[in-house]
Formats: C-alpha cells, structure tokens, sequence
C-alpha cells in the first residue's frame, strides 16, 4: 500500500513590529522593557528633583542636591550645639565684637578698638572651658524610694574614673524637688571612685523627683555653659503619717465568715428557721428530725450573710477644711484605714474627690478610685492628692459613691471642721439604710469625742493617734 500523502505544514504569517509610541517631542518613548531595572512608579527624592531621567547632568545634580543637604544638617547640627552653650551675656560679648570694630575704624576711635579686641580674647578664652572631655562615669542612687514624713533620706552621687589620667574636680547639680544640691567630687586616680551624699527633703507629703544629675563647665566669666546630663531622674514617695488600727476595730463590724442581714436564702451558713418542702429545694436542705414528727418534709431556711465592704470616702474640697494641718489629718486617717483593712484581707474601696476643670461649663460628679490592691500602692496614690477648690465637697463625693459602688456595709466619710453636723447627715443619707456610716471630722481645736447624730456615728479627733480609741469606743458603743 501507498502511504498517505502527508499535507504540508500551514506557515503563520509574519509577525510585525509592535508601532512604537512616540511622545509628543517626536522621539520614541523607550518602554520599562528597556531598562535593567524598572523605575518607573517610583516616588523618592530623586523622581522628584530630575524626575525619571538618567545622565550625566541628572546625576551631577542630584549630587550637588545631596551635598547641599548633608552640609545643612551638619551646620544645623553644630549650631545648635554653639547656641546651646551660649549665654545672654555671651550673645551680648559676640554682638561687640564687630560693633565696636566697626564703629571704631570708622570714626577712628582707638577706645572702641581696644574693646573689640578685648572682647574677642575674652571669646577666645572662654571657647578654652569647652574642650576636652570627661572621664568620670557618674551614677545617682537612692537608699529608699519610699519614707514617711519627717523621715531622713539621702541620695548619693558616685563618680568613677574610667580614664587612664588623673581627673580633674568637677561640680555636679542634682536637681531635688523644686531646688538644686551640689555635689563636689575632687580628684579621682585611674580606677578610683567618689561618693557625696546629699538630702532629701521629707518635710511635706508628696512626690519628689530627684535628678537627674548633671556636670557643668563655665568660664569664670559666665559667657559659655556646657551641661553633660549623666543620669535619669529618679521619684521618691513622701507617704502620709499613718499609725497602726486594732483589726476588732477597722470595720466596726466583727465577723469571721460573713455578716447576716435580713435577706432570706436557701443556702448560706447562718440558720434562720424552718419551712416546708418546695419543689426544686435541694434535699440536703431537709430536717429529717422535723420530718418524721409532723410528718411534712421540712427544709431549713437561711440568712443570707455578706462579707463587710469598706468605703473610704476623702474629700479634697478646700472649703471642707479649716487649714493644711487638718487635710493632712485627713489624708492620714485615709491612709491608716485603708491599709489596715487591706492586711485585714478585707473589701475596701477608697476614694477621693475629682476635680472640675477651671473652664466647665458645669460640674463633674464624679469620684477618683485610688488603688488597693497592696497597702503600698495605696499610700503611693495618697502622695499624689491635693486639695483644690474645684474638688467635689463632701456630700456630693457620698452622694457618687453610693451610686457607683455596691455592697456597701460600712462607709468612712472623712473631713474637715467646716463640714456642719447638717450636711454630715445629708451626706449619710445618700447610703442604704443598712450601711453603717461613720464621720470623721479632723479638728485640732476640739476635745476628741464621738456622738450620734440621727443615727451616724461622728468621730472627732485632734491628732492622729485619737484615731485609735474614737474607733475602740465606736466598736464597743
């Protein structure tokens, strides 16, 4: 057999050259195909300044570009370190310089002449004082973060020579609250180190910052000042005075497992009589005893009981206090109960009024929660509060917190002389019936007691320790 005849192959035509797209100048318009690496999107400081050209006067003025801005950071840089260390009387020698030159070669006056030159070898000698560099490594520490008022504390600033030359005696600031202590550390051999102590004072409640400490190098003309910050700053807690609280007393409520109240429960640990069988009662509930004589199922019933809940409410209102010794009291008693019912491992809830902005179209009721989570974190808080005028008075700070905290059984509203007997109960009004509500007026100028006013208890104290037996007596009324 033949073989078939085989058709031959169909050739494709030829392909033509893709036109080439020319811009409007009439030269062809090269494609992102024609270059190594495309940059064509690209959004820098180059397609900025020459856009996407390339060449040699693209890339020489990009270069000078470069150059201009990397000399105008360096001359910036520099700068701001001369003016830094210039001072107003620096500024004013630098300014007679060319003043006095000036006007004296011009009217031929040798006197302002000579105190152009004068002034400039002043210039020059105190530019002397800025050279060099230190060797010492210098440290701050402080012995204890947190002290009571009254109590001594120091800082101490250290000084190391990490050089291989015998330093020279500087004279470092350390910033302490709102003034400034001097530490002068003399000469220090090649390894050697110096300490000086300084104080802190402790004299008022608060938040000290310290540091951080810095050198300084002057001309003894006071032209130039050079200051080498070497440390951070570092805060130390002024707690108020607080003095110890027999538990039995802290909350004036003596329980072990909770307090029974009124309400009636299914289940709880303090028994309040005997009812009959409902569905849906647990049968652990019920009296067998009681059952076999009347013959009826008989389950037990309970008083619900409830751990105490402390509120400690402060007012920082200004006109809730007669002076600075009686909010200082104040502040002191919320601190002396707030931490003895926290070792208590009680509930507790401190807090202290809140503050309207100067500019409020109306006023903020609202209450600040300080921490209770440790007794120090407590006190810490306490260090911060001030009183302002602005700051909620006492009876809207009780009306806030009944609203905002639940479970209320014993509640501390702790103020000053100026708060009457009449805006006390207003006060103890905004509380549940149930909660016991106890005033604590801090009055130097009064003898100590306690009595009832429509069934509030008002402690009066002078001084912090009448703290102790107006709660005791309080307990054992």
């Amino acid at each position: 057999m033949s073989s078939p005849l085989k058709r031959p192959a169909k050739r494709e035509p030829p392909q033509q050259p893709a036109p080439e797209h020319q811009d409007p100048s009439g030269e062809r318009a090269r494609s992102d195909a024609d270059f190594p690496t495309s940059i064509r999107g690209l959004d820098n400081a180059r397609t900025r300044i020459v856009g996407y050209r390339t060449g040699f006067l693209a890339d020489l003025i990009v270069s000078v570009v470069r150059f201009v801005v990397l000399a105008r950071s360096t001359v910036t840089r520099y700068a701001g370190r001369i003016t830094s260390v210039v001072t107003p009387l620096g500024w004013i020698v630098l300014a007679l310089i060319p003043t006095t030159l000036i006007a004296g070669y011009s009217i031929a006056w040798i006197e302002l002449i000579v105190i152009g030159y004068a002034s400039i070898a002043v210039a020059l000698m105190a530019a002397i004082f800025l050279f060099g560099r230190s060797q010492l490594a210098i440290s701050l520490h402080v012995d204890h973060r947190r002290v009571v008022v009254g109590e001594a504390a120091s800082g101490e600033v250290r000084g190391i020579n990490t050089g291989k030359r015998r330093s020279l005696g500087v004279v470092a600031e350390i910033p302490v609250a709102e003034t400034f202590s001097e530490a002068v550390l003399p000469s220090i051999r090649p390894g050697g180190s110096a300490t000086h102590d300084f104080p802190i004072p402790t004299h008022r409640r608060g938040v000290i910052s310290v540091g951080p400490v810095r050198t300084v190098r002057a001309d003894p003309v006071g032209l130039v000042r050079r200051e080498l910050v070497w440390t951070e700053s570092a805060e130390v807690f002024v707690h108020p005075r607080t003095i110890s609280i027999p538990s039995f007393s802290t909350g004036l409520i003596r329980d072990l497992e909770g307090n029974p109240t009124k309400d009636l429960a299914n289940n709880d640990i303090s028994f309040h009589a005997l009812r009959e069988y409902l569905p849906g009662d647990e049968r652990r509930n019920i009296h067998w005893k009681t059952t076999a004589r009347t013959g009826r199922y008989m389950v037990r019933q309970f008083e619900e009981t409830r751990r105490s809940h402390l509120v400690i409410a402060l007012s920082l209102a200004t006109a809730d206090y007669a002076s600075e010794y009686e909010f200082e009291m104040a502040v002191s008693v919320a601190g002396s109960l707030g931490a003895q019912a926290i070792r208590d491992a009680r509930t507790v809830t401190v807090v202290a009024s809140a503050q309207t902005p100067q500019f409020a179209k109306r006023k903020i009721f609202a209450v600040r929660a300080l921490s209770t989570l440790t007794g120090t974190r407590l006190l810490d808080d306490l260090t911060r509060v001030q009183n302002t005028e602005t700051a909620l008075r006492l009876v809207d700070v009780a009306r806030v917190t009944s609203e905002q905290t639940n479970g209320v059984s014993v509640a501390f509203l702790i103020c000053g002389s100026p708060v009457t007997s009449k805006q006390l109960r207003a006060a103890s009004t905004k509380f549940a019936a149930n909660v016991e509500v106890v005033a604590i007026v801090c009055d130097p100028e009064t003898v100590p007691g306690l009595r009832k006013v429509a069934g509030l208890s008002v402690l009066t104290i002078g001084y912090l320790e009448d703290l102790k037996r107006a709660l005791a007596r309080s307990a054992a009324v």
